[in-house]
Parts: C-alpha cells; structure tokens; sequence
C-alpha cells in the first residue's frame, strides 16, 4: 500500500511523527509512506487553498517534502506532483495536536487536508489528539493515538461501504484527552457540537502603540450532546465521523416552499 500522509502542524510536527509509524504500519513492508506536509504550522486554515501565488516546494530526504502552503495544498502537491506517476492508495492526515471535534472540524486544516483528498477521489482520514490534564503532561501526549491508530484506520478500512456519492466520504476520528491504557473504546458518532463555544478575540496594544488581537478557542470541556463525537471523547472513546464536503441543509430544502419561482 502507498500511503501520503500530510498535516496542519508543520513538518517537524511530534504528531506527524507518530502518524508515519501509524502509516508505515499499515503500509507494511513492502508499503510506502510519502509525507508532503506544510514547512510551518498551519494550524485553523481549515480547506483553504493557495492559488495567487506559487507555492515552495523541498525535499527534505527520501518521501519527505515540505511545501509552503496549507494541508489542502500539500495533498493537491502530492498527488499532482509528487506521486503523479503512482497514486496514493490512502491519504492520512494529523496526528494534530487537539482535537478536532464539534465546532473545531469547521477551522482544521487536520480535516481540510483529508477533505482535499476525498474531493480528489482518494481514500481519506483525518487524526487528531484530544489534549487535557489526563494526558497533555504524559512523555507522549499522542500515547492514545500511537496505540490505537493503526486498529482504527484498519477498522475503518474495512468497515467503509461502497461509495457513489458526488462528494466522496473521508472520516474525522479523534482520540480521548487520556493515556493509551484508559481508552475505553471506539464510537461512531456524528459531529456534535459545544453550547455556547464560539471562537472570539483578546486585543492587545504593543509597546509601540500598534492595535492587535489574538483569536481564541472556546472552552473545550463544554459537553456536546449525548453520542456526539466531543461527549464521547471526554468519556474515554475513540470518536469515528464519516463526513462529506457538501455543506447543504438537506432536510430544509423541501420546507423552503415559496422561494422557488
């Protein structure tokens, strides 16, 4: 199996780091693993894509290339550029560092890389890290991932039906804020999301007198609904999402009476 693994940590990433032994795993040994991940962190650029300027590319040893742009760039460089000539057969993306349930799946560039990939025709999985007092100070704050990847993206592997959707599924999973041994499970469960959490801003005024504003996540241990992938994290599961990029309200089309013409 040839496996492109990208991120929206950067290249020098501890979780890409533990997503290539994930892949290679998976990959076997007479797999491969190609990484094209962005040469800085990139981290709340969600699906964003590069196309006013020309983006650097480097190759930093043998299957490994940085690329100055988002996750969704790095897969449109890997499978048009770098693999043109032999296609990947999986695309994974992560390991970030956090999560990237609920209301977080709509910023990540975690989830925009592997949403690049499915609209690309390619199998797809972004992987993510919960962080929280249970793990983040443990030697590897990534244990659970680390530990339960590869039977996750197998699972997944084989459990995905055949699909002739117009928008090709991938699947967001996220590992619990806690160590590998305290994992209770894998759930699938649909995209929750955090009462009340939004994204807002800290101003700051520099020395110099210059306005700036820091943007801030919301508090992450705000309980979603029952059976949504936030809650069942913070119980100690896996979460397992399958997903599409297409963003249409379906179940209110046929309530919009009176608007067609």
């Amino acid at each position: 199996m040839r496996i492109l693994i990208t991120n929206d940590d950067g290249i020098d990433a501890p979780g890409l780091a533990v997503l290539a032994r994930i892949a290679a795993e998976i990959a076997g040994p007479d797999g491969e693993v190609w990484t094209v991940a962005p040469a800085f962190e990139q981290s709340g650029v969600g699906h964003c894509i590069n196309y006013v300027k020309p983006t650097m590319i480097s190759k930093l040893g043998p299957r490994r290339y940085a690329a100055e742009g988002s996750p969704a760039d790095c897969v449109l460089i890997g499978v048009h550029d770098v693999l043109k000539d032999a296609q990947p057969d999986l695309v994974l993306s992560g390991v970030n560092r956090g999560n990237n349930s609920a209301e977080n799946t709509l910023y990540s560039g975690t989830i925009g890389g592997a949403m690049e990939a499915a609209l690309q025709g390619f199998p797809a999985i972004a992987l993510s890290q919960y962080y929280g007092p249970e793990n983040r100070e443990l030697e590897n704050p990534f244990e659970a991932a680390e530990v339960h990847g590869v039977e996750v993206v197998r699972r997944i592997l084989d459990a995905t039906p055949r699909d002739d959707g117009a928008y090709s599924l991938f699947f967001n999973v996220n590992f619990p804020p806690v160590s590998a041994s305290a994992v209770k499970g894998t759930r699938i469960a649909p995209q929750g999301r955090r009462p009340g959490v939004v994204h807002g801003t800290e101003p700051h005024t520099s020395p110099s007198g210059r306005r700036f504003s820091w943007i801030k996540g919301g508090d992450q241990r705000v309980k979603a609904a029952p059976g949504s992938d936030a809650a069942v994290n913070l119980e100690g599961y896996v979460s397992v999402t399958p997903m599409r990029a297409d963003l249409t309200a379906h179940e209110v089309l046929a309530k919009l009476t009176g608007i067609d013409t």
